[in-house]
């Protein structure tokens, strides 16, 4: 689904990436960990194109995508829930969604609201509030909701349960188990060690702008010195 090969990139003349390769299977969920400032996030915005990579392929089925404005990239299949939300506070939870509902990719069976709903059944409780008036945890149901109305094939989520009470954290990760079993592909980046194992085909560990440690099975050999060695847990 993706495929990135030694990809490089910088911010200014600050290089943040230094040859990081990492792929994510058809319906697979890939976690991508490390701790902060490492690199995690810069991976996100290269392959949407925000902080574009200078050396390296980005390829999506094989497309190769790196060279691509941000809102094309969207348009062949990849969604983004990105750090901080960012949904629109100014309109509705039911604006949010339509806002951005497209069906790009041709699916035969598009996410629409309801079916968003029934993944985070508290948005529809909440149809008609704007988003600055919803909860954090609510307003991060909504980014991914808005993510899935753009029917992608690839999911890419950046801290989705950062600073959320527990009970809200657990709802997102319910409706991530969903997405899995629905055979979305997913890549995302979180602390929460426990959570990933239980929904990670693969794991990918950075450090330094590198990636450092990965698995081609579900953490099969993270062990305790890997987790103390680059994750500080």
């Amino acid at each position: 689904m993706l495929d990135l090969s030694v990809i490089e990139t910088m911010y200014g003349n600050a290089q943040a990436l230094f040859g990081v390769s990492l792929t994510v299977d058809r319906g697979d969920v890939v976690a991508l960990m490390g701790r902060n400032g490492m690199g995690k996030t810069t991976v996100i915005r290269s392959i949407m194109g925000l902080t574009p990579a200078c050396r390296g392929s980005i390829r999506l089925e094989g497309q190769s995508i790196q060279d691509l404005p941000s809102y094309k990239i969207a348009r062949l299949g990849i969604g983004l829930v990105p750090e901080g939300r960012q949904i629109f506070p100014t309109l509705s939870v039911r604006e949010n969604l339509l806002a951005v509902a497209a069906n790009f990719t041709g699916s035969p069976d598009p996410y629409t609201m309801d079916k968003a709903f029934s993944i985070f059944p508290r948005l529809r409780e909440r149809l008609s509030h704007l988003g600055r008036e919803l909860s954090g945890g609510e307003q991060q149901m909504l980014a991914i909701a808005r993510a899935l109305m753009i029917n992608p094939r690839l999911l890419l989520l950046d801290e989705p349960t950062e600073g959320l009470a527990p009970i809200l954290c657990e709802e997102i990760w319910q409706g991530l188990k969903i997405l899995k079993e629905k055979g979305m592909s997913i890549l995302i980046i979180d602390k929460n060690i426990k959570k990933l194992q239980e929904i990670s085909d693969r794991c990918v560990i950075m450090e330094k702008g590198r990636v450092v440690w990965s698995s081609d099975s579900p953490f099969t050999d993270f062990t305790d010195q890997v987790k103390m060695r680059y994750l500080g847990v």
